[in-house]
């Protein structure tokens, strides 16, 4: 008797998958083979049906390529599983902040992924050209990503929630959420998106209070802000009343292109300025810095980077940590948790950055309370 009960039956125990081999006995299963106690069986079958017929020397070399096959054939079969796919979607560009790219692959390694490994990542960059995104997003739906992840940009994410209502979405954003029709709460975000909000908007009127804390006599205060991203609105209403209860006056110079921006030089008569929470302005910091230069104004901004760039001051959550925990998140995802049941995470640090070198150009004197306070000071 056979490890099958007989040679037929080898057929009837493993109908999936059939090997038919030159003498046309059909001969094994592949989905049986990634079972060690079926792989046992078949090897042993396949040995009785081969010395069935004889010690034919072409025999036995078929019976030894098929058992050395035998021995691949789990491995094979399990590298052939489809790796699971990433949509990285971005509204900035490739250059800029690979911190923040690389904070996001450390949190997807906390959850036991890692690019090239056990997953794929597709990488759509916008450049901050918004009206590309939802060809971009569109486009990874199309590949049947498993999740897509959205940062840089409300934009980025309103695209992808746009594009579907399956694929699940990790989101990085700058604004609230719930206003913009992203989630249907920040604690049950319901649907198929959620992520981590780093308060771009909310703490516009802060930035405003730690300008003036540096020029004091600041009358009219500019804005540099973006008319075509959603959060631009939010953040000129909650800056134009902290203007109002400050007495200040605010002028709104609204830059979309570089055209734009190199028109604001010109155009802003300003005693102190705000740069609005944005990834045109962040893809381009060395050219939003060399402006404020030659308007010789002290501005703040979102980012720390536009201070390690020259700018004086920037007050922000901790964006690396905010990818990481995306990183995690859609970890979470691939290991089988829905977004309807994942909270949005909100920060818990905010970085004070202060560039005494600027300072001293604009002929400031930065207040010892303020020094103390800052997370970072650049010399």
């Amino acid at each position: 008797m056979s490890a099958f009960g007989g040679k037929a039956d080898i057929g009837r125990t493993f109908p999936q998958c059939l090997l038919l081999t030159q003498s046309g006995h059909r001969l094994a299963c592949l989905a049986a083979m990634q079972c060690h106690s079926c792989r046992s069986k078949i090897v042993l079958g396949l040995q009785e049906v081969v010395l069935a017929q004889g010690t034919n020397p072409m025999r036995r070399r078929v019976f030894i390529a098929i058992l050395s096959g035998a021995a691949v054939w789990p491995f094979a079969a399990v590298a052939q599983q489809a790796a699971p796919i990433i949509g990285y979607l971005n509204g900035a560009s490739a250059a800029e902040f690979p911190h923040l790219l690389a904070a996001f692959h450390k949190g997807l390694a906390e959850a036991g992924f890692a690019e090239g490994r056990n997953l794929k990542i597709e990488y759509r960059y916008a450049d901050g050209h918004y009206d590309r995104l939802a060809a971009l997003a569109a486009d990874l739906v199309e590949r049947k990503v498993s999740v897509i992840v959205a940062t840089a940009g409300t934009p980025t994410i309103i695209a992808a929630k746009a594009a579907t209502s399956n694929i699940p979405i990790i989101f990085v954003i700058g604004g609230d959420p719930v206003r913009f029709g992203l989630v249907a709460s920040v604690n049950r975000p319901g649907g198929n998106v959620t992520g981590i909000t780093v308060f771009g908007i909310e703490l516009a009127a802060k930035r405003l209070e730690l300008l003036l804390e540096l020029v004091p006599a600041a009358k009219t205060i500019g804005v540099l802000a973006n008319p075509d991203n959603p959060i631009t609105a939010p953040q000129l209403e909650d800056l134009q009343a902290a203007a109002h209860n400050l007495g200040r006056q605010l002028v709104v110079s609204r830059a979309s292109s570089d055209t734009d921006l190199a028109a604001a030089s010109t155009t802003l008569n300003v005693d102190a300025l705000v740069v609005a929470a944005d990834p045109f302005f962040d893809d381009r910091r060395s050219q939003v810095v060399s402006l404020v230069a030659r308007l010789k104004v002290p501005a703040c901004y979102v980012r720390h980077e536009f201070v390690r760039e020259g700018g004086l001051i920037s007050y922000g959550a901790d964006l690396p940590d905010a990818f990481r925990q995306a990183g995690v998140y859609t970890g979470r995802i691939l290991k089988g948790e829905k977004p309807a049941n994942l909270p949005v995470l909100q920060p818990t640090k905010f970085e004070l950055a202060i560039n005494l070198k600027a300072a001293k150009t604009l002929g400031l004197t930065v207040p010892p309370s303020l020094l103390a306070t800052a997370d970072e000071v650049i010399e």
